[in-house]
């Protein structure tokens, strides 16, 4: 028998039953989305979102009767794990419609009447089971219009809402490469899909919902005001059309107020130090190259006591401030969190504090859990122990930090009078709200917690009055209060006793004294429980109206938690506070890579860099392997950590304004677009060419490699020539092309430095140091035989290079019009035996004999060759 998998159109209706019916027109309304419908204790999927649910989360693709003639099918979950595989789905960018059973089974006369009253999406999810904890987890949109795209992102967990105003196609991708939103919407007339494309949980949406006037509509009445000119944001008209997207779609899916939603804050790339798409990749700030979470600098730096610690140091790492007085404002925390020693305090009181922040938002939506709320009743009374270590500090910033940390003595001593100390982990089996928090509660409770006593007074009493020595009084959910009596015993049952249950040995019997407390026991259990539930949703509208200034000691909290976070890194990592300057340049002396030198099995070699109005741009050359990249990486990585306000890996760091950090280093295509590697790397340099300014910071590796020697130095040269020249950017310039060092010859800006390395016979040995001048060779081959290239290509390899070398009449190689082709013999063949035995031999180990013996086996494998 086939299974018809295509769900039905609302067309055949009358073919299906009532419960069917009810599930297609509950899934026409949300099509684009798997149904959880609720059943019993399982929720169940019918037709294509059974199998599709079946392929996604690897669970069995059954068969439910027939309807309108064909078998359904149907897969299900447990009710209880629903957690677990609403995780998987959401990973997958999958969203879920949740249909709950809100009738009453009893009064229904056909299926019981059912609602979908949550709906999760990748970017909309405030569970904590269900969230990264260290991540931001973002719903993004944007809207493109005729001269720029409008960006706008919403961490709902939190109620950060931050809008941006781009002006390009680059600013756009960069955007997406920084806060890779769980869910994009995107307009039906985007024109950029491939941007998109990559995103799980991209959603297109119909144009009108952009439309301004609806946008402006949408968010006055969420922030409760007459005009958005208290925010500054009201001539963004493009990110407040995405913006207006965003909040509906948010509307829409959580069903419920959104009260912690309450300012919106525009973006400005002024701001901040900009980092374009390839840069956030190439240094890998919080992902890896290979798209993992470890060695990169957010994993060095990041050993914050909160979640919501994390979360921020990560925004820090990709929004680096610009304003050089604010960031210096940091430094001054950090520098006093470290003298005073407060940090290691701080850091286990903070672990107290915890992850308010979403605690705080799932309180806002109502959708916080006894623990949660048991959480924020720790926080706030250590509180007062995190205000009175910073109490006494001479940091502005701190001083600022400890007047945002408001306590609040009312709301702690509600929590602790209403909410257990170890409550369940949800509110539908009671057992939450603490003894002596409510009279008529306690009153109910004792109803049925006094059944205990009661029932063990029956026992005895009919124990004597029948003489039966089995009987005991028990109590199932199933059937409630019995009397059980042994199959044995059952004739000396009385009268009045009336059988409720048979079972193997035993007969269980009720008398009208037990049913009517029975009823009593259940009555004033159920009673309890409801007024628990009561109680338990007063306890949101009594902490409510707090939420604007529990939303701001949970941002102070955070913040708190990098600062100190970055003094322990300090003094664990041995980092120095950077001086800021409003003179332009560089100047670090013993630079290390924070990575690099982390995971390093060998002592790390510090370097300097100087960079200033006289000395523009290095030209760094070395072999491959000598550590030109590493060295690059280090200064981009040493400026943005001071300007994000922590200590950095060097003996003393001053630098000056830096406005933008630019990278081209590595090789990559976009074979998606339609772009090869040679095409990507173009694209990088004409973005920095265009965009560079002389306070920017440029790294530039091996320009011109995908081309033509000619094309490529051609390439290289002007490029350098221009950074130096027309934009003089602060520049480390890495080549291999050698005639690119004539360039400190010719522009007095440009100076040459190189990574030495030490020749040794055929071996080499990298020294990592960088020296003043250019190097004085490439030390290819010798890089190659360490890669392990077979040694008569090496030997080939050398013949060729002095055939080259003996016919360059001294002109470089842009001079020349040709190379005219040189004959060699390439003799590829592996290496041969006799060549083999004779590098295995070691003189100083062979006697007298071996030598001999060894001598006539060279000799006669000689002749036999």
């Amino acid at each position: 028998m086939s299974i018809h998998s295509q769900t039905p159109d609302l067309e055949d209706l009358e073919k299906h039953t009532p419960m069917m019916r009810q599930y297609l027109q509950m899934k026409a309304e949300h099509s684009d989305m798997l149904l959880f419908y609720r059943m019993g204790d399982f929720y169940e999927l019918f037709y294509s979102d059974a199998k599709r649910a079946s392929e996604l989360l690897g669970i069995s693709l059954t068969a439910r009767g027939k309807s309108g003639g064909d078998p359904i099918p149907m897969a299900g979950i447990p009710y209880h794990a629903v957690d677990n595989y609403l995780a998987k789905l959401v990973q997958q960018g999958e969203s879920v419609a949740i249909c709950e059973q809100i009738g009453d089974p009893a009064l229904a006369k056909g299926p019981v009447e059912r609602k979908v009253v949550r709906i999760v999406t990748p970017g909309t999810l405030t569970d904590e089971a269900l969230l990264q904890e260290r991540r931001d987890n973002l719903l993004a949109a944007v809207y493109e219009g005729k001269k720029g795209f409008g960006f706008a992102t919403l961490d709902v967990a939190s109620g950060r809402f931050i809008i941006a105003e781009l002006n390009t196609l680059e600013a756009l991708e960069a955007e997406l490469q920084r806060t890779r939103p769980a869910e994009l919407l995107y307009s039906e007339d985007f024109t950029h899909k491939h941007l998109v494309s990559d995103v799980k949980g991209a959603r297109r949406r119909p144009e009108w919902e952009f439309d301004l006037d609806t946008a402006l509509r949408q968010l006055l009445e969420q922030f409760g005001t007459k005009d958005l000119r208290g925010f500054g944001v009201d001539n963004a008209r493009l990110s407040l059309q995405a913006a207006g997207c965003l909040i509906q779609y948010v509307k829409d899916t959580q069903r419920t107020a959104l009260p912690h939603i309450n300012s919106i804050t525009q973006f400005s790339p002024s701001d901040t130090v900009v980092l374009d798409a390839a840069t956030r990749r190439n240094l890998e700030l919080t992902v890896n190259l290979a798209g993992g979470l470890e060695n990169t600098l957010a994993s060095v730096l990041d050993r914050t006591a909160t979640a919501m610690g994390s979360r921020m140091l990560q925004r820090w790492i990709h929004q680096p401030l610009r304003h050089q007085q604010r960031v210096s404002l940091r430094h001054a925390a950090v520098t006093d969190l470290l003298n005073s020693g407060q940090f290691e305090a701080l850091h286990e009181l903070l672990k107290s504090i915890g992850d308010v922040e979403r605690i705080i938002a799932r309180l806002a939506i109502r959708n916080a859990r006894p623990r949660d709320l048991a959480r924020l009743r720790d926080a706030l009374a250590t509180l007062p122990e995190v205000r009175s270590a910073i109490a006494d500090s001479g940091s502005e910033h701190l001083q600022d930090l400890y007047g945002a940390l408001n306590e609040f003595p009312s709301e702690l001593e509600l929590l602790q009078n209403a909410i257990v100390d170890n409550p369940p982990v949800l509110i539908r089996d009671g057992g939450v709200i603490r003894a002596g928090y409510h009279s008529e509660l306690d009153e109910w409770r004792g109803l049925s917690q006094g059944a205990t006593d009661y029932l063990q007074r029956l026992e005895t009493r009919e124990k004597e009055q029948t003489g039966i020595a089995t009987l005991k009084v028990g109590f199932n959910k199933v059937h409630g209060y019995f009397i059980e009596v042994s199959r044995g015993q059952s004739a000396l049952v009385p009268l009045s006793y009336q059988r409720r249950q048979t079972l193997k040995n035993t007969e269980r019997y009720i008398i009208p004294e037990l049913k009517e407390y029975e009823e009593k026991v259940l009555s004033s259990q159920g009673k309890a429980l409801a007024l628990e539930k009561q109680l338990w949703e007063e306890l949101f509208d009594l902490l409510l109206p707090k939420l604007h200034e529990l939303q701001q000691f949970a941002l102070a909290a955070a913040e708190l938690d990098v600062l100190s976070n970055f003094a322990e890194r300090a003094e664990t990592l041995n980092y120095q506070c950077p001086q800021l300057t409003a003179t332009a340049g560089i100047d670090i002396s013993d630079g290390r890579h924070p990575v690099v030198e982390t995971v390093s099995q060998n002592p790390f070699i510090a370097n300097p860099v100087l960079l200033n109005p006289e000395r523009r741009m290095l030209i760094v050359t070395g072999p491959n392997m000598g550590g030109k990249s590493t060295y690059m990486r280090q200064v981009a990585l040493i400026t943005l950590m001071a300007y994000i306000g922590s200590y950095v890996p060097a003996a003393s760091a001053v630098i000056g304004p830096v406005d933008r950090i630019f990278t081209r280093i590595g090789a990559s295509d976009d074979l998606a677009s339609g772009r090869s590697t040679f095409m990507v790397e173009m694209t990088e340099t004409a973005n920095i060419l265009h965009n560079a300014t002389q306070n920017s910071l440029v790294l530039m590796d091996e320009i011109g490699r995908g081309t033509s020697t000619y094309d490529g130095l051609s390439l290289a040269w002007s490029a350098a020539e221009y950074l130096a020249q027309k934009i003089g950017a602060l520049t480390l310039f890495a080549t291999h092309y050698f005639e690119l060092t004539q360039l400190a010859e010719l522009l007095p800006q440009v100076i040459n430095v190189h990574l030495d390395a030490i020749e040794h016979d055929d071996s080499i040995v990298f020294m990592h140091a960088v020296q003043e001048g250019a190097a004085s060779k490439s030390y290819g081959l010798q890089v190659a035989a360490l890669a392990g290239v077979p040694q008569t290509v090496i030997r080939a390899a050398k013949t060729k290079l002095q055939q080259l070398e003996s016919r360059d009449d001294g002109q470089t190689v842009v001079a020349q019009t040709s190379l005219a082709p040189v004959q060699t013999s390439l003799a590829l063949e592996e290496v041969s035996e006799l060549e083999t035995m004779l590098q295995a031999i070691d003189p100083n180990e062979l006697t007298p004999k071996a030598a001999l013996d060894l001598l006539y086996q060279l000799t006669s494998l000689a002749k036999q060759r």
